[in-house]
């Protein structure tokens, strides 16, 4: 009885050992989200797409969350020496229950990232929004995209962060984990079901570059719900439907929704392309499909 507090830990652990035995063929195609289509800079389409934003925050992002929460910068894990803090916030009154790993946009873990954390939390989850960015965060899309390209330049040691997150997350009583990520921070959510397989019980990625390799996509192991802009000019939807196909064939839940009048970082309420009416319909899908996978 005593093995099973850790069996979750030892899941991650060795899907984490196959990361890095899969690192130098993710890192080769890190541009890539590694796709087996056409080579597609993710970096460069994003930086065209952000090229004249910052992240200015506006009233909808600070939007109170609906119940009282707590939040906190935590120390989730140390690599290669070093501590790794994310914001960590939940519910007041939590003690046991659903939980969420929350991955940035390119901007990095900034109060947007926070803000948007404390609304999940409100809504009964705890969360723990990580950092990929060793505590850096870019105010210009100049800033972003270098730290796009460095975050993006080592799979694995990415995909150990956010793993250490959901065994975080778990030992400290979530009964089940998602995962919620936006821009870079979308990608890294389908990298966070992908490295912790069975440990993550539903995936939401919201315009993030799609994975088609399937001998990536086959670690996955919880439904996905993917939300993009039908004018997104940075992610091809072709990438994105091949995903889904290939996501489906090897036998999992995907379930892809395009807003086609939205472009990239609608959702994003500190940022120039902010279209409220869509941010609000898929923050409805993404709460009700947490609710119906997370328990």
């Amino acid at each position: 009885m005593r093995l099973n507090r850790f069996a979750p830990a030892m899941a991650i652990a060795l899907a984490a050992l196959h990361t890095s035995q899969l690192g130098a063929q993710q890192n080769r195609s890190a541009n890539t989200g590694g796709s087996t289509g056409a080579n597609t800079d993710y970096a460069s389409a994003m930086h065209r797409a952000h090229k004249h934003e910052a992240p200015t925050a506006s009233g909808a992002a600070v939007a109170a969350p609906r119940v009282p929460v707590t939040g906190e910068m935590v120390v989730y894990t140390t690599i290669d020496g070093k501590q790794v803090r994310g914001y960590l916030t939940k519910p007041a009154t939590y003690r046991r229950g659903p939980a969420i790993v929350m991955v940035h946009e390119w901007w990095g873990i900034n109060d947007n990232i926070k803000s948007m954390a404390d609304r999940y939390a409100g809504e009964g989850y705890a969360v723990l929004a990580v950092d990929l960015f060793g505590g850096q965060v870019a105010t210009t899309s100049d800033a972003a995209m270098k730290l796009y390209q460095a975050g993006m330049s080592n799979i694995a040691a990415g995909e150990q962060n956010v793993a250490a997150a959901v065994s975080y997350l778990r030992s400290h009583g979530a009964t089940s984990v998602g995962s919620v990520g936006y821009c870079f921070g979308g990608h890294w959510s389908l990298r966070t079901g992908l490295v912790a397989g069975s440990q993550v019980n539903a995936v939401v990625m919201y315009y993030g570059a799609p994975i088609t390799n399937p001998a990536q996509l086959a670690r996955l192991k919880a439904p996905l719900l993917g939300l993009f802009g039908g004018k997104d000019t940075g992610i091809p939807l072709d990438s994105v439907r091949a995903m889904e196909a290939q996501i489906k064939k090897a036998g999992q839940q995907a379930t892809i929704e395009v807003f086609a009048n939205a472009n990239h970082a609608f959702a994003n309420p500190s940022g120039q392309s902010y279209d409220a009416k869509v941010a609000a319909e898929a923050w409805t899908k993404s709460l009700a499909f947490f609710k119906s996978h997370l328990k």
